[in-house]
């Protein structure tokens, strides 16, 4: 089975920064995407960053320029490096592995930030 597990939210003054990380274990293999997805109350599960391919980045469009997505296929790990912080990126931050017989999540990170 696959796990995965975030760590790094907290909370966080607008405009500045964090940086969350996801520890993948189970069978993962490179070529399967990962990548980060955030839930803000009221609000429907959105892209954040996805590693699809080996030097392929897909960012949402609410934080291209201020999101850098890295991954390290040594240990199945992926960060998120997020500047620039605003109050609508709030939310619980969840990691994902996308396989062919279906999606795996973590059970997320929290992150607030205050204005």
């Amino acid at each position: 089975q696959v796990h995965l597990v975030e760590s790094g939210g907290g909370s966080v003054q607008a405009g500045g920064s964090l940086r969350l990380s996801c520890s993948g274990s189970g069978s993962i293999n490179s070529y399967q995407p990962m990548g980060w997805y955030r839930q803000a109350p009221g609000k429907q599960r959105e892209l954040v960053a996805t590693s699809a391919s080996v030097g392929v980045r897909v960012y949402g469009d609410s934080v291209k320029g201020r999101v850098t997505i890295s991954r390290n296929n040594a240990n199945n790990t992926v960060s998120l490096q997020v500047d620039s912080l605003k109050p609508e990126d709030a939310g619980v931050y969840y990691c994902t592995l996308r396989t062919m017989t279906g999606d795996y999540w973590g059970r997320g990170t929290r992150v607030t930030v205050s204005s």
